[in-house]
């Protein structure tokens, strides 16, 4: 994929669940999202997501967007 086209989001995640004694199993259950579309969001794979599912992973983590998602600087 041309750099260009390669997003800049990371999310985190891993250190919002290590904060809240949470494993991915658990938040899977508490927000209705597949383990496997956790992860896929953890590792930064996710090119979308859901307002809904935005919002509920907030809900269960208690944070805002901003702590869970945001955006790198671009490479030089």
């Amino acid at each position: 994929m041309p750099p260009e086209l390669e997003h800049r989001v990371t999310c985190a995640l891993d250190d919002l669940l290590a904060a809240r004694g949470l494993t991915l199993t658990q938040l899977s259950a508490l927000v209705g999202v597949s383990v496997v579309n956790l992860s896929v969001l953890k590792n930064d794979r996710a090119k979308a997501i859901r307002f809904s599912t935005l919002t509920a992973i907030c809900d269960v983590l208690d944070c805002q967007v901003g702590d869970l998602l945001t955006v790198r600087p671009p490479e030089p």
